[in-house]
């Protein structure tokens, strides 16, 4: 299939029509795609009126994330258009920015080259050596090859991939591109050099972009493969447009070597669908499962943030909309503390609700050490479950929680932590426990799954806390307000108070000895499956009002469309 160039745009349908077939005006639709941790949506466009006709919207499958791409796609082709008349497809994701967000991604080894202040980065090992080059590009000191290759074997069983920086490889990459190669001959995995990826000086910064490249590769690398096969799957053959950070379209086959440049790609898409709403100012707020997700329209154009993109502990590089994202949504794992607290843990479950043949939650749930279960994911290889006691314990006995699964495979503690991750990772188990989602469910607010099991896990965890289910599902519904309300108050202080380290007092803003409260001067748009649900208390608590848009439930869909469209 020929992948357009990075800067395509799609024509409106008399042009694209006359340009490439010269043939008489029919109508054509543009299909927008967006993939979330939680949902994939997909909406059908007119090119010619930019109308939605038709719209999908399915649980993501992370195992397999082509077959929800593939449902939507089917859906929408089944029952309205056929293939041949798609002038284009578009594509957003979250699932770069989950996966910071939840501290998931390849594992990476970060080489650093030259006299710098030493820093961190969540990663698997940063690692110093000499070398580096001077503002003019002359070498500052001679790269220490020795020190590198002597390191390699001892970090080559640990990470997944590898990131190189040296100093002022701006100027002069060639420190980068002799260390790049001495991994590559020791162990062949990816390697990412800084000076592809940015052009700035600053080392951290650099570092965490070349970094965050490094570990969303074989996450985007494997979106990009579902694409593919579900546009086989249906018959669909047109062009394909990435959505970027910076609110521009990119070619399908670009994206996997700069993977970091899709990190804000669903905000993008967000900001695109907010700014056509009618408002100059407002802040478009999308609720989904995993994340929530905050940009500013102003003058009616989403804000561009051109010295690069901050989310979670990532400083980066990555020019993209001006936005902010936390984990916390509709999935968010609920966490109950012995002190009577009800929080949001910093990872996404699936609900209970939404868990097929869920065992009984009284006979497995408990608030202090099974807090969720652990199901093994269907169709895996058999040479793979063997090979591994955990998935080897599943297969025989089923989903289990925590302490049964230590009990049967010997591992517990961190070393248990550690495993589980790692296997959400390879996306061979899946975790089930309460979320917001399940307490919209006990509420009655929403009946999308299956309502009882909620009601069952509300019963178990509101029992241990003392609490009736009600109150209970109430209570986590404003903590989820609450947490909502933060992320957005975050974003505009970091706006106004630049640097200034606001979050301690917004985190504290209501305590034993005194309380702050905040109103808007913005109003609020909503969008995504969950913003109708939690935003109308949000704009209650911070005096404003929110609108919800027709679509809004795909609105990141149909900003993506819109920015292949249109640009």
């Amino acid at each position: 299939m020929p992948w357009p160039h990075p800067d395509t745009r799609y024509f409106p349908v008399a042009q694209f029509r006359q340009r490439t077939h010269d043939t008489p005006i029919m109508t054509t639709y543009c299909i927008g795609i967006d993939t979330g941790g939680t949902y994939t949506d997909a909406v059908l466009l007119d090119t010619s009126t930019g109308r939605v006709v038709d719209w999908r919207k399915e649980r993501t499958t992370p195992h397999d994330l082509s077959l929800g791409v593939g449902r939507v796609l089917q859906g929408l082709l089944r029952q309205s258009v056929h293939a041949r008349e798609v002038a284009g497809l578009a594509v957003s994701t979250t699932l770069a920015t989950n996966a910071v967000v939840e501290g998931r991604g390849a594992r990476v080894g970060l080489f650093v080259l030259g006299h710098v202040r030493h820093f961190k980065l969540p990663v698997m090992a940063t690692i110093f050596f000499k070398g580096g080059h001077t503002i003019t590009g002359e070498e500052d000191e001679p790269l220490d090859i020795e020190g590198l290759v002597d390191t390699l074997p001892q970090l080559a069983g640990e990470v997944d991939s590898y990131a190189v920086c040296g100093a002022m490889s701006i100027k002069n990459p060639a420190h980068e591109l002799v260390a790049r190669e001495a991994i590559r001959l020791i162990d062949p995995k990816p390697v990412f050099c800084s000076h592809l990826v940015s052009s700035h000086p600053g080392m951290l910064e650099r570092s965490a972009t070349a970094c965050l490249h490094a570990r969303l590769m074989p996450l985007m690398t494997d979106f990009l493969a579902s694409i593919q096969r579900s546009m086989l799957t249906v018959g669909l053959d047109c062009p394909v447009t990435i959505i970027c950070g910076n609110g521009r379209g990119a070619a399908l086959d670009r994206i996997a070597d700069q993977a970091a440049v899709t990190m804000a790609s669903g905000p993008a898409a967000t900001a695109r669908f907010g700014a056509t709403c009618g408002f100059d100012s407002a802040l478009v707020v999308d609720v989904g499962g995993t994340t929530t997700d905050v940009c500013l329209i102003k003058d009616g154009t989403p804000l561009l943030n051109r010295e690069g993109c901050t989310i979670g502990e990532w400083r980066t590089h990555v020019e993209a909309v001006d936005m902010y994202t936390a984990g916390a949504g509709g999935d968010s794992h609920v966490v109950c503390h012995q002190d009577g607290r009800i929080a949001l843990g910093g990872i996404r479950v699936q609900p209970l609700a939404m868990t097929p043949d869920l065992p009984d939650p009284h006979r497995w749930l408990n608030r202090d050490t099974d807090t969720y279960l652990v199901l093994p994911v269907a169709g895996l290889d058999p040479e793979v479950v063997g090979d591994d006691a955990i998935l080897h314990s599943l297969a025989q006995h089923g989903p289990m929680p925590p302490s049964v699964l230590a009990a049967r495979t010997g591992t517990g503690g961190i070393l248990l932590e550690k495993r589980l991750e790692r296997l959400l990772f390879l996306q061979r188990v899946v975790l089930a426990g309460f979320t917001p989602t399940d307490a919209l469910h006990g509420l009655g607010q929403l009946h999308i799954g299956h309502g009882e099991s909620s009601l069952r896990g509300a019963e178990v965890l509101a029992g241990q806390m003392g609490m009736t289910a009600d109150a209970f599902c109430r209570q986590v519904v404003a903590e989820t307000e609450a947490a909502i309300e933060t992320i957005l108050l975050s974003y505009l202080a970091r706006s106004v108070w630049q640097d200034s380290p606001s979050a301690p007092l917004l985190n504290r803003r209501d305590n034993d000895l005194f309380s702050v409260r905040f109103t808007l001067k913005l109003p609020i748009i909503g969008i995504g499956a969950a913003a109708r649900c939690f935003l109308p208390g949000v704009a209650e608590r911070l005096g404003t009002t929110v609108a919800f848009p027709e679509h809004c439930e795909v609105g990141n869909a149909i900003g993506a469309a819109l920015i292949a469209m249109h640009g």
